[in-house]
């Protein structure tokens, strides 16, 4: 048995904000950015756009793709999606506080009425949490077969536009893998490693509207619910998580660098994966980084560079893959994956 990834989508904004068409209140430069960071440009979704918008847009264009692969016999897209037994979204801006499930309303309208939907809160590492739960939860049914594990952020929402240190960082967008369970024991996800370090809860976090921080009745509210970052402490646990997952899944499944056709990581911070492939002696064309273009999108950064992979015609059948992230909790992780 294996748990394949069959098909991927993204779904991208069409809004795009360059460094240098930055509100003129902040105080930086593209040059600085892009030295620091990596980044040129991120995608702002519209006003009328939530969460749930990107990742069905990301979902059907996962399912759409499945229906062009052999040996799929559903016809239409609604179809293949009676056919899931499972929607995971990751995210951290999700439609709206605590219920419903965005999970739900992606379940709904897309019309994937045999299908149990649930959110989780991983912050960046949402993607490869959700790939591992997936896997489990396939695995452990005779009667599953497929899931649709979507990572969809909306981060430009909850972002403090005068704070250099963090709005210029994040960007949004929605990438999506549909997995498949399968009889093929070449293929599939081999193995995840999944961590977390609570201790550094409070380096990355969004401090109110929470039952430890709530809003009351009358408060007057300067500024909304936006995301804080201590972005010392946040760099050095990113470079040595990253670090430990990659060395771990390596050892653990007896692989070497030359095994592997690509290594992609969440999308934080160039100089991160920079960081992390020196430590390891590992060299830099083996990761693949897209941030130039979308800056983070969290839970979205990973599926959204396979999907360009797999439809730009760099994934093969058999390639050997890993993804590695890291994000608020902290939480960190990877998968290795044979595609």
């Amino acid at each position: 048995m294996a748990i394949e990834i069959k098909a991927t989508g993204r779904a991208i904004p069409a809004k795009r904000l360059t460094n240098t068409e930055l509100p003129a209140g902040i105080d930086t430069s593209d040059d600085w950015i892009r030295s620091h960071t990596g980044i040129g440009s991120r995608h702002i979704a519209d006003d009328a756009v939530a969460c749930s918008d990107l990742a069905l847009s990301a979902a059907r264009s996962a399912l759409t793709f499945a229906l062009e692969q052999d040996g799929v016999q559903e016809k239409t897209l609604e179809e293949i999606a009676l056919t899931l037994d499972m929607i995971i979204l990751g995210t951290a801006t999700a439609d709206y506080y605590g219920c419903p499930s965005t999970a739900c309303i992606i379940q709904n309208k897309l019309g994937a009425k045999n299908a149990g939907a649930m959110d989780i809160s991983a912050g960046c590492s949402g993607f490869i949490y959700g790939l591992e739960i997936a896997s489990g939860l396939l695995s452990i049914n005779p009667a599953r077969k497929r899931a649709l594990v979507i990572g969809s952020e909306v981060l430009s929402r909850f972002l403090d536009w005068n704070d250099r240190g963090s709005c210029v960082l994040f960007g949004d967008g929605a990438g999506a893998a549909l997995l498949e369970k399968t009889d093929n024991p070449k293929r599939g996800i081999l193995r995840t490693i999944l961590k977390a370090d609570g201790s550094g809860s409070d380096h990355l976090m969004i401090k109110r509207g929470g039952s430890r921080n709530c809003f009351k009745s009358g408060e007057v509210v300067d500024i909304h619910p936006h995301v804080e970052m201590n972005g010392r402490a946040v760099y050095i646990f990113a470079v040595r998580a990253m670090t430990e997952i990659i060395a771990q899944l390596m050892e653990a499944e007896g692989v070497g660098v030359d095994d592997l056709r690509w290594i992609v990581p969440h999308q934080a911070n160039a100089r991160i994966v920079s960081a992390a492939a020196k430590r390891l002696s590992i060299p830099d064309e083996k990761f693949v980084l897209n941030i130039e273009e979308y800056a983070n999108t969290s839970s979205a950064s990973i599926p959204i560079v396979l999907d360009e992979l797999n439809r730009g015609g760099k994934l093969r059948r058999g390639d050997l893959i890993m993804t590695v992230g890291f994000g608020a909790g902290l939480t960190y992780g990877g998968n290795l994956i044979v595609f």
